[in-house]
């Protein structure tokens, strides 16, 4: 009997998934090896180095991945706010006796380990967010339940954002789109993209340019509808608001972050020029990756990469090896990867009989998008540096461990679907 269990749970797991995690994995340590390479010395291997530590990352992770398979499906519904509490508790920790490591007060040393607690509160919050959706099914049109869900994914924002870690900050911003999914106002993404818009657009135009603008478009909407007294007043109402933000924006901007942030988006923007400094990472990085050509200059055969050109490398910069010694070979091959499990997570989070399997799937689908999508747009210079890791790929215990439990915890909810409600 316990042999016909086994056999099924082996079966219903998607092994696939689990496949394209460790060739993500793969991927990630060979190009970490290829970035703390150095020619001039002899090769000797040690877990002490950063691509041993690395390979005890991931052989633990695996092993904590296949530890939650065994769990039941329900324990992480029913844990869930425990699970949240924990990395709140950790969020709060890190501001008490964290480490100091680059101006962000953000992980809490353990012996030669540094635990980053920013990264574990993103399945908290998932798990969280699931819980409350599916035990509550609220209307995402009504205030009470917006504010409810927006409140549980803005308290761990909010203490990561005193550590101050804008990168990761920005990544709970993903949790948007599975409220979307389950019901938001398509309005409210519209609003959010707008804000950024404007916040965009405070950089490049005069202020008093930029309010004469919305003057101009709010008194044309307001002549066009004058006969509908309701909707005057909600343009008016718009107007005025957006005014009022574009100070707010301003101030958040000039007060609120760090120097070295602003110069980053500027530069990102090209409203700034600096090649020698916050430009310099981007800069360097984008040589690497176009030196790569087609196939690239062959593993550990990259000299962007072998002397050390790119800072973080290893890291946040991790993707300037894989162009420099693969090619557009090797970057594509990484993306299909994540394109191919990206869109099979969304398959299985579809096929969901749980509202909480859902929920979550999506929410790890749109984290690891948010992810990619900016850790590969900072290195071709497209997006604005704020130091988040590749997944699976980049170096780093507490990124591996926290992705790897993200993922698994879905596996063993999909595994499960047919009985778990």
């Amino acid at each position: 009997m316990q042999q016909q269990q086994s056999n099924r749970f082996f079966f219903k797991v998607d092994w696939i998934t689990i496949l394209i995690y460790m060739a993500l994995c793969t991927i990630g340590w060979t190009n970490i090896h290829s970035a703390v390479y150095n020619p001039d010395k002899a090769f000797t291997f040690s877990f002490t180095a950063v691509d041993g530590k690395q390979l005890i990352f991931i052989i633990s992770g695996l092993i904590l991945g296949f530890v939650i398979l065994l769990l039941e499906s329900k324990f992480f519904s029913i844990f869930a706010p425990i699970v949240y509490g924990v990395t709140i508790l950790l969020l709060i920790a890190v501001l008490i006796v964290g480490r100091n490591v680059g101006g962000n007060q953000a992980w809490i040393p353990i012996g030669s380990f540094r635990l980053q607690p920013s990264e574990f509160a993103k399945f908290g919050t998932a798990l969280l967010l699931a819980r409350y959706i599916n035990t509550f099914n609220p209307k995402l049109t009504s205030f009470k339940s917006i504010l409810a869900c927006f409140a549980i994914i803005a308290l761990p924002m909010a203490l990561i954002m005193l550590q101050p870690d804008a990168g990761s900050t920005l990544v709970f911003l993903s949790f948007m789109f599975p409220l979307y999914r389950e019901g938001l106002p398509g309005y409210l993404l519209v609003i959010f993209w707008v804000m950024v818009l404007l916040f965009i657009l405070n950089l490049y135009m005069s202020q008093l340019t930029l309010i004469i603008s919305i003057l101009v478009i709010g008194i044309t909407f307001i002549f066009l509808y004058r006969k509908k007294i309701q909707k005057v007043i909600l343009i008016a109402i718009i107007t005025v608001a957006s005014i009022g933000y574009l100070f707010v924006a301003k101030f958040a901007f000039e007060n609120v972050l760090k120097p070295h942030q602003r110069t980053r988006i500027e530069v990102n923007l090209g409203l700034k020029t600096d090649n020698k400094g916050a430009g310099y990472n981007v800069r360097q990085s984008k040589i690497a990756i176009g030196a790569g050509q087609v196939t690239g200059r062959g593993y550990l055969q990259g000299t962007q990469t072998k002397y050390g050109y790119v800072p973080e490398q290893s890291t946040d910069f991790i993707f300037s090896t894989i162009g420099e010694e693969w090619g557009f070979v090797g970057c594509t091959t990484v993306i299909v990867l994540y394109a191919f499990l990206l869109l099979r997570i969304i398959n299985m989070a579809e096929r969901q009989r749980s509202t909480f399997s859902r929920v979550y799937g999506y929410s790890l689908a749109c984290i690891i998008f948010f992810h990619v999508f900016i850790n590969i747009g900072m290195a071709t210079g497209i997006m604005p540096v704020i130091g988040i890791p590749l997944p699976f790929i980049s170096y780093g215990g507490s990124s591996l461990w926290s992705f790897t439990v993200l993922l698994f915890i879905f596996l063993k909810l999909d595994s499960n679907r047919m009985g778990f409600i």
